[in-house]
């Protein structure tokens, strides 16, 4: 059982135009995503899944693996979808976000794991533990997960709702997922759902269609770069924990 890690990477971003490209303590954002995802030992092959030809320049220059994908697609799942077709011989899809410059390999191992050891799961994916100033936040994705480590629902409202106290320690969804090809292929066709509508949480729309999602814990807190001021923070960051 092969598995391949795909890294999204599109060009436009409304807070960050040209996001991928940007500097973080002297290279560009997907080239630190890219050394982070390589380090992890279940995947055979790291691919960057890009929309615009300066990210595939940018890629070659330091050795990646790049496919080109339509610069049209509605969300990064789409365009997974579109560069898994290229790759055929691969079973299992890690799809880590471009945005995150200190993924821990660790995760994407455990992510692989998962579908590997529980073949009723069609996908995978991982919660941290839910800070309490993030609870009233809508940004901060809530999950709430079964006896058997599935997903029951995520939500941008607090769940569950604590009507005493909680009995267990919220979680908070972290956006990375482990897909099997054959549901990827599937679930990227499949029609938006009122859940996912009314939540804008494209991970509903599995659980609405009936899919079992197994949910990973760990205590990461990764920084995404969606701002300048998120950049500043990651390049103060890396300076402190990864100096060059």
């Amino acid at each position: 059982m092969k598995t391949a890690c795909i890294i999204p990477a599109r060009y436009e971003s409304t807070r960050l135009p040209g996001k991928p490209l940007r500097k973080i303590a002297g290279k560009t954002l997907i080239h630190r995503v890219y050394e982070r995802a390589v380090l992890a030992q279940k995947p055979d092959i790291v691919i960057i899944a890009t929309d615009h030809p300066l990210i595939e320049e940018e890629i070659k220059k330091f050795g990646g693996e790049c496919v080109m994908t339509s610069p049209d697609h509605p969300t990064g799942t789409d365009r997974l979808a579109e560069a898994v077709r290229h790759y055929p011989d691969y079973d299992i899809i890690v799809n880590v976000q471009g945005d995150e410059p200190f993924i821990d390999p660790a995760v994407i191992d455990a992510l692989a794991s998962c579908l590997q050891d529980r073949p009723d799961l069609d996908m995978a994916t991982v919660s941290s533990p839910l800070k309490k100033e993030e609870y009233e936040d809508p940004s901060a994705v809530k999950v709430v997960v079964n006896t058997r480590g599935e997903a029951l629902y995520f939500s941008r409202s607090l769940i569950p709702f604590p009507r005493h106290a909680f009995a267990e320690p919220p979680r908070k969804h972290v956006g990375i997922y482990a897909y099997r090809r054959r549901f990827l292929l599937d679930f990227a066709a499949m029609p938006q759902t009122p859940l996912e509508k009314t939540e804008s949480l494209e991970q509903l729309r599995a659980l609405e269609s009936g899919c079992r999602i197994g949910v990973i814990q760990t205590d990461m807190d990764g920084i995404g770069i969606d701002t300048e001021e998120d950049l500043k923070r990651a390049e103060a960051y890396f300076e402190r924990s990864h100096p060059l």
